[in-house]
């Protein structure tokens, strides 16, 4: 019998496929779940320098297969120095996360080779891909090793500044912007609210797929999330060429206090997201980060599974969910259960090495909005592989 070989082409279009299947398993039989265990903890500095550059604002962080290094992008919008990433080295095994080693820096270029500018000096005249950023989530693209990275724009009475994804070469060169959602473009009724706007970032099927998060819903889709009900946001998958395939509605938790003082500010949203398995496209670990005035962080990691959810793509509004099956979600790790100096701004997700008897690890990282009052934080969990 011939066997066929699959092009890339062929293989993003085979792997599509999948994401319309719904699939029916038989019930497993009843085993005990091993826990998930903390492997380690490492805090970096405040205020620590490298080549020049204020490390901080670590908003998401990945597993480089190429260099057994680590990716993390920076949220600084060029205020401090240009916006930018980093690579970082640690050990990881069955035995404990060792220290944080930076190993190298580059900015984040415009199609012209110049860096991105900060907020004030933004030129609205300029096109889309030449102003301000807001970075959140960097990925390593399997294909080709670039880095593949969301941001989340600006609403605000000064500019309206469309969230995006982009390519960049490993020097930081601006390679390509994805198509967005026209529902996530941001208009003066509709889009984005601010600082709700794209977050979380994934590939999928083998890298020929790209998964995609708002971090709150758009305005179009309801209100935010509150201390008596949850909220609806939206998960988009597309292919790595651009098309858009499908979206999901995600149900995020209610807010999990109340503020102290009450009116104070408090909120929940999706920071990261991450593909449980890269031959399945319907399974992610979803990050919902909430912070409350007066009373702190909380962070929960979710499995989500897309099969049987409702293609939303063209869906307008979620404001009338009558019609409307969101993701089934299920809880696999809520931060407050391990004993962690604390919990700070966790915002982004990788998996590291595997490990013996049947583990994979889960690093976190935090970003501390260069404030003198939190802490970058890297954690490394070991996950068992029943728990997946």
């Amino acid at each position: 019998m011939s066997r066929r070989v699959l092009k890339p082409r062929s293989l993003a279009t085979a792997l599509i496929g999948v994401v319309s299947l719904t699939l029916v398993a038989a019930p497993a039989a009843q085993a005990e779940h091993r826990p998930l265990r903390l492997l380690g903890e490492q805090i970096v500095p405040n205020s620590q320098l490298y080549q020049g550059t204020v490390v901080g604002g670590l908003s998401s962080i990945d597993y480089d297969h190429r260099t057994g290094e680590y990716a993390l992008i920076c949220d600084d919008r060029s205020a401090l120095n240009p916006a930018r990433f980093y690579t970082a080295k640690f050990s990881l095994d069955a035995k404990g996360l060792g220290p944080v080693t930076f190993t190298g820096t580059k900015p984040l270029l415009r199609p012209d080779g110049t860096t991105y500018p900060p907020l004030a000096k933004n030129d609205p005249a300029q096109p889309p891909n030449m102003r301000t950023i807001d970075p959140e989530e960097l990925r390593v693209d399997p294909w080709t090793g670039h880095y593949l990275w969301s941001q989340e724009g600006e609403r605000s009475a000064a500019a309206l500044i469309d969230p995006s994804i982009r390519e960049a070469k490993r020097d930081g060169s601006h390679v390509r912007d994805l198509p967005i959602p026209a529902g996530e473009k941001m208009t003066a009724t509709a889009g984005p609210r601010q600082n709700l706007a794209l977050e979380g970032l994934t590939f999928a099927g083998f890298g020929s797929l790209v998964a995609s998060s708002v971090e709150g819903p758009l305005l179009q889709d309801g209100p935010e999330a509150n201390t008596t009900s949850g909220a609806l946001s939206r998960i988009t998958l597309q292919s790595r060429f651009g098309p858009v395939l499908a979206q999901y509605a995600y149900p995020q938790e209610k807010v999990f206090a109340s503020p102290n003082p009450p009116g104070a500010f408090a909120t929940t949203g999706v920071s990261s997201l991450l593909a449980v398995d890269q031959a399945d496209p319907t399974r992610y670990l979803v990050m919902e980060r909430s912070f409350v005035t007066g009373v702190g962080n909380k962070i929960r990691i979710y499995e989500i599974d897309t099969k049987g959810a409702t293609n939303i793509a063209k869906t307008p509004s979620l404001a009338d969910t009558k019609n409307v099956k969101p993701v089934k979600k299920r809880l696999l790790a809520d931060l407050a259960d391990f004993k962690l100096s604390t919990v700070d701004n966790l915002e982004g997700m990788t998996w590291g090495p595997r490990l013996p008897k049947g583990e994979r690890s889960l690093v976190l990282v935090s970003d501390n909005n260069f404030s003198a009052t939190q802490v970058t934080q890297f954690i490394a969990l070991a996950v068992p592989a029943e728990r997946l």
